[in-house]
């Protein structure tokens, strides 16, 4: 049994019934759509955020139906923001797959991921709860504003780590704050339990993205060298907005500018790369990391249900120290 199994251990069952209803959802009787629907529903991931829903359900009793509406609601949600985010960003993979839009082109894509947003809206009503709805149609918006300030940041000359901060906020951070908060209050738990879950996915998200972030300043094993992805779209994140406040450099501050202008040849993001990683960067990011991690392991302290805790626990290890 793998680390992410022993995770899922506690909710094992309840983990099979969200893929029904999930894989339910998006099927679809025309041909065409159904197809299109099947590609993305193939690319469905590990599942963190519906297993990080009904873990923290499972806290407070038997995971009821409003809250596996809810678990697919947000996946539903945060799969609609992924074709559409593919879209913008003129993407052509998706951790190593191609994208909806490069498989049905841009048209299509958009289409798709319109209905995938209907279908999360759909799922939310058949929580039963208007609070719940509120929540989604919130989230929905929140993620759009964060896509957006995050596409008006690229075009910004500066950037800083108060941008960074506020886009992970409208984005990965508010993502899994929602799936705290929607599992605690489809689980009937009390208004503070509510908010500490909602705290506890919100620093979870944080941790989550700043991960991702270092990554991309290291080798993929497929192609030898730094990935680089976030540079070549012109986004400078934690890493690097660090190590540019270290130095005066004329030269490596132009370097940073051609980055943001996705100006920069791909031997000017690998010399970025390399002073990021020499001025402290990724140490700066993993402690910042750290940090996070520490304000979600204080939330932990008001779960009571052992296992439920330890698989918490695990999961944000998981979150923390994975290498991919």
């Amino acid at each position: 049994m793998n680390f992410l199994d022993q995770i899922r251990q506690p909710v094992a069952v309840e983990l099979d019934r969200y893929r029904e209803l999930f894989e339910e959802t998006l099927t679809h009787e025309d041909d065409y759509l159904g197809r299109a629907l099947a590609y993305v529903r193939s690319r469905k991931g590990k599942m963190m955020r519906p297993l990080l829903v009904l873990l923290i359900a499972r806290e407070c009793g038997p995971v009821a139906e409003s809250t596996y509406r809810a678990a697919v609601t947000l996946e539903l949600l945060h799969t609609a923001s992924l074709v559409h985010d593919d879209v913008v960003d003129e993407s052509d993979e998706r951790r190593g797959q191609a994208s909806a839009n490069s498989v049905y082109g841009n048209q299509i894509a958009v289409l798709v991921g319109d209905y995938i947003l209907s279908l999360s809206l759909q799922q939310a009503a058949r929580t039963g709860s208007l609070p719940c709805v509120e929540i989604i149609a919130t989230l929905g918006a929140t993620l759009s504003e964060g896509e957006v300030f995050q596409l008006a940041n690229v075009r910004n000359e500066q950037a800083n780590e108060d941008d960074y901060f506020h886009v992970i906020d409208r984005k990965t951070a508010a993502l899994f704050a929602a799936c705290g908060e929607l599992a605690a209050l489809t689980a009937g738990a009390d208004a503070s339990f509510v908010e500490n879950a909602r705290r506890f996915g919100a620093y979870i998200g944080i941790c989550f993205q700043i991960r991702d972030d270092i990554f991309d300043y290291f080798s993929d094993s497929a192609i030898g060298k730094p990935t680089a992805n976030d540079m070549a779209e012109g986004k400078l994140t934690l890493p690097a907005l660090y190590a540019l406040r270290q130095t005066d450099d004329p030269a490596v501050h132009a370097l940073a500018a051609r980055i943001k202008a996705r100006e920069a040849s791909p031997d000017d993001i690998l010399r970025m790369v390399a002073f990021t990683k020499e001025n402290g960067g990724i140490e700066y990011a993993t402690k910042r990391m750290q940090e996070y991690r520490q304000k979600a392991e204080a939330c932990l302290e008001r779960f009571q249900n052992p296992a439920v805790r330890k698989a918490l626990t695990n999961y944000l290890n998981y979150v923390v120290d994975r290498t991919y």
